[in-house]
This record gives structure tokens, C-alpha cells and sequence, in this order.
């Protein structure tokens, strides 16, 4: 992004263009057109990570377009709430991960570079555990460091007892939840960094889809927790990734 600017400045510079040219070209380059997308190319610039595409609703070719549309600009993609099908087209054009419990597909960067920071993700159960794949494939997506902690609800507390001096050694805490949603503040009372909350419609009758641990967590007593939407895994990954790599920088 920044060398086509140049470029761009360069032109104006030696008198290739006129004020307007220059003026629309700056902005075009901040983004891309496909057949039905417009993509904000200058996301990266402005708020440290690329778009991401939500991939519920879009059919296999509009995704391929977009990805395509990424690797032309050197971007590493993310797409989100990918069903198998569409994932099997991206993955017969890119060289990209699928991952078909959290149904996320990104962009392969490999191995090679430096984490920044370290983010745990909790789940109470092990019903929670797509939308806790969600946040974990978000934050391998922005370079962030992981710690993995699954089936440690409040029904049998010694479990989170015995992971809380790992806890404590990270950036921020994802706690994924359904049922009446009570993990987050059991789990704010042992750290000192931010949690996010993230609650899941795991659950029946007065569970009402998640909105139990919705409220539930909204109403938490423990300061350091903060509520995504239900189901929400990807958001809280992006908030926890930020506080990370800033922290870290």
C-alpha cells in the first residue's frame, strides 16, 4: 500500500498527473473492486490488521474473487463462518488453512515469524469449543501466541484452579461459555489482564440461545470483564489480539 502511494506521489511530482488524477487515484488505491465487494485495502494501515471477510452468505466464486483480490496486494486473508464446500474451492486455489470446526479459512504465512504476546482462550465446556477454534484461528491469523484451555467449567472448579499460574502469564483471557455463563468472572477473580467473555448459545430451554449467559456475563461483578455478542468468537479474538501485539510492540 505504502509503495504504490509513492509511486503514485512520485507521478504527481514529476507532472505525469493533475491534481484530480492524484487525488483519485490516492483513493482508489485504498481499495479493490470484485463483481459484488469493495474492499478496504487501507485497513491494515489504519487499524493494524487487515479486512476480514464474513463468509456466511457469499457464494464459493464471490470469496475466490475476494481472496484474489488480497494476494494481487500481498494481503493475508481471513474469512470467517466458511461452510466445507466453499472452503474446498478456496483451498483448490490458494495456498491457504481451512479450519472445519472453527469454519475459518486464512491465508498460510508459516512459521517463521515472531509471535507477539500471548493470549489464552478458556472454554467452560467442551460444546464451546467452535467458537473458542474461531478465536484461536483469528489470533494464529494476526501473529499472536496461544494458550488453549478446554473443559473447565464451574461445575468442577479444581480444573481451573490448576491452569490459573498459566493464566496469569498472559495478555488477555478469552472465556467462552454458554449455559448460564458464569466461567468469565470465576476466571477475572484469578488475573490481572483483561478477560472477554464470549457466550455461547450452548444450551436448552431458559438458556434461550445464549441470551442466559449473555446477561449473566453483562452483569459480572469482576472488573476486568468485558462481553462480546453470542457466539462472537472471531471479535473477541480481534479485541484480545489488539491488547496483545499492543502490549508487545
Amino acid at each position: 500500500m505504502n509503495d504504490e502511494l509513492k509511486q503514485l506521489a512520485e507521478r504527481f511530482l514529476k507532472g505525469e498527473s493533475t491534481d484530480a488524477e492524484f487525488l483519485a487515484e490516492c483513493l482508489g488505491s485504498a481499495a479493490s473492486k470484485t463483481a459484488d465487494a469493495t474492499l478496504d485495502m487501507d485497513r491494515q494501515r489504519r487499524c493494524g490488521f487487515p479486512e476480514v471477510v464474513f463468509g456466511e452468505g457469499k457464494t464459493a466464486e464471490s470469496l475466490i474473487e475476494i481472496f484474489r483480490a488480497f494476494a494481487e496486494r500481498g494481503v493475508i486473508p481471513l474469512a470467517t463462518r466458511v461452510a466445507d464446500e466453499k472452503a474446498s474451492r478456496l483451498c483448490a486455489e490458494f495456498d491457504v488453512i481451512h479450519n472445519p470446526v472453527a469454519r475459518t479459512v486464512r491465508g498460510n504465512s508459516g512459521s517463521s515469524r515472531n509471535l507477539a504476546g500471548k493470549v489464552a482462550v478458556v472454554t467452560a465446556g467442551t460444546s464451546d469449543v467452535p467458537v473458542a477454534a474461531e478465536a484461536l484461528e483469528t489470533l494464529a491469523w494476526m501473529n499472536i501466541g496461544t494458550l488453549a484451555i478446554d473443559d473447565v467449567g464451574v461445575a468442577g472448579p479444581h480444573r481451573l484452579l490448576a491452569q490459573v499460574h498459566q493464566l496469569q502469564g498472559c495478555d488477555a483471557v478469552i472465556v467462552v461459555a454458554g449455559m448460564e455463563g458464569a466461567l468469565p468472572s470465576v476466571v477475572g477473580g484469578h488475573v490481572s489482564c483483561p478477560v472477554i467473555a464470549v457466550p455461547t448459545s450452548v444450551g436448552y430451554g431458559a438458556a434461550f440461545g445464549g441470551i442466559a449467559a449473555l446477561l449473566g456475563m453483562l452483569n459480572s461483578c469482576a472488573a476486568n470483564v468485558t462481553v462480546v455478542n453470542i457466539d462472537a468468537g472471531f471479535k473477541a479474538a480481534y479485541v484480545a489480539g489488539l491488547i496483545a501485539s499492543r502490549r508487545n510492540a
